[in-house]
């Protein structure tokens, strides 16, 4: 119907981002966890003597899932309180139950701990797919550690690398988002049972001023939830700095995949390397003949984006007022999602575009054809002082020929001419049977190849290690756009 087309939806959900990240910040997720959090504190307070029966429990349990969210929205629309809505909601569904429903607990006990839940798993969830785009990268940089190709700093021409050390810079940048994300999962800790300001008020009032219990229903509802360790303090919310942490790595992120898809842009200009291109594929709508870099431009418009989002979780932690002010929740609910998502997506499609790269060597040798004759000058020079000539003789010889090359370049557009300027000049005659090897691309890429393999083995292998039994379920990624 065309009604469905008429609202604004998500193109990070429509487009982009993976069915399992999307999952982790649904309604049904969110709210079923909200039931689930409910549930544990139920347990846990019965466990330490609150009177509360199995059946009250068993109750509850049975509706976690049978969700009626028309009757929630309504509830909100009458209550302007989300977590009171649905608390309404749950109660008529658990006529039982209903008494010990949120019992001696404030909002952000179930809105704060399922954002850490959900944080936690949207970390479980990306550290693996960072472990596949590493492992596809590294297999890429095996295979062409020893290509010759021409290195640049300032976009020039410089001294020539490999396809494969360059491989090893992306990879680089990976391992330190590796090891950001996997700081931030190991940091995190759950809010736990705190009360309205963090103080746990309400908890000694039901436990008649029995601290050990309301400690030991702290710990038991953080076991419960799966983690090992509650936040020693908070106020009515766990601390933003939390979110600052997390989006600030994923943030990161974003700027790795930015700076590596903004090279295979580059590269694919100069014809040298191409991502997946399928045989249906339209470049352009008005010029037939393009292979546009789609994907690695979609991932840098999602890096951007991503990278944009640090900010609002920075500035919202920096806003917050002494025990907490709501000014957060909006933003929190486009950030915290959209920085999941984001990263997800960029992930997905730069893991695509690993697993199809395509090299051009003979492009590549090309280039470094109408280089190297330059590069190779101190080469030459060197080997004609070994030959017995005079290093200032030659130096002037090969920089008046590199001038008249250099002109045929730049003003006619003709191909680097240079080495044919030396095979004819005579003075060059001692050294003639040597120039071949003098301009074997392979000697000027220095240790490029070796640094591959002392590189995987000793930075890259560790890390793919921990992910061993997750690698081995990562198929080639199919984009559905």
């Amino acid at each position: 119907m065309a009604s469905n087309y008429e609202g604004y939806k998500s193109p990070l959900s429509t487009r982009y981002a993976s069915k399992e990240m999307q999952f982790l910040f649904s309604d049904m997720h969110k709210f079923s966890t909200w039931r689930r959090l409910w549930v544990w504190l139920a347990k846990a307070e019965r466990s330490l003597g609150l009177e509360i029966s199995e059946a009250q429990i068993a109750e509850l349990e049975k509706e976690i899932n049978n969700i009626d969210f028309d009757a929630a929205a309504a509830e909100e629309r009458l209550t302007r309180h989300d977590v009171m809505a649905h608390v309404h909601v749950y109660a008529k569904q658990c006529p039982i139950g209903a008494p010990v429903i949120h019992l001696g607990a404030t909002s952000c006990y179930v809105g704060d701990n399922t954002d850490l839940i959900v944080l936690r798993d949207a970390l479980q969830l990306l550290l693996p797919r960072v472990a596949a785009l590493i492992s596809s990268l590294k297999q890429f940089a095996e295979t062409y550690r020893g290509q010759p190709t021409l290195g640049f700093t300032h976009l020039q021409p410089a001294q020539l690398t490999t396809v494969g050390k360059r491989a090893c810079l992306w990879i680089q940048d990976l391992l330190m988002d590796e090891r950001a994300l996997r700081r931030c999962l190991e940091d995190l800790r759950f809010r736990g049972v705190k009360g309205t300001t963090g103080t746990q008020a309400s908890f000694l009032q039901l436990f008649n001023g029995d601290g050990e219990k309301v400690k030991q229903l702290d710990k038991l509802v953080t076991e419960l939830a799966g983690f090992s360790k509650p936040y020693a303090v908070t106020g009515q919310t766990y601390s933003r700095k939390v979110d600052v942490e997390i989006v600030s790595a994923l943030a990161s992120l974003g700027t790795t995949v930015h700076k590596m898809c903004s090279d295979l842009r580059i590269l694919a200009s100069r014809k040298e390397l191409e991502e997946p291109f399928e045989t249906t594929q339209i470049g352009s709508s008005a010029m037939p003949y393009k292979r546009n870099p789609m994907r690695s431009e979609r991932c840098c418009a999602l890096a951007r984006h991503l990278i944009s989002l640090f900010s609002n979780a920075a500035n919202t932690h920096a806003t917050q007022w002494l025990e907490r002010t709501l000014d957060d929740s909006a933003n929190r609910r486009l950030t915290l999602s959209e920085a999941f998502l984001s990263a997800d997506a960029s992930l997905l499609t730069l893991l695509n575009i690993s697993q199809g790269l395509v090299v051009y060597p003979k492009v590549i040798e090309r280039h470094i054809a109408q280089e190297l004759p330059f590069m190779s000058t101190e080469n030459i020079i060197m080997a004609m002082v070994k030959a017995g000539g005079d290093r200032q003789v030659c130096h002037e010889k090969i920089r008046v020929l590199s001038q008249e090359a250099g002109a045929q370049v730049k003003q006619h557009g003709k191909d680097n001419d240079l080495v044919e300027r030396v095979r004819k000049d005579p003075y060059f005659a001692p050294i003639l049977d040597q120039l071949d090897d003098i301009l074997d691309a392979r000697t000027f890429t220095g240790r490029a190849s070796d640094q591959v393999v002392e590189f995987i083995a000793d930075e890259v292998n560790p890390v793919l290690a921990r992910y061993a039994d997750a690698l081995k379920s990562v198929q080639n990624v199919q984009l559905s756009i």
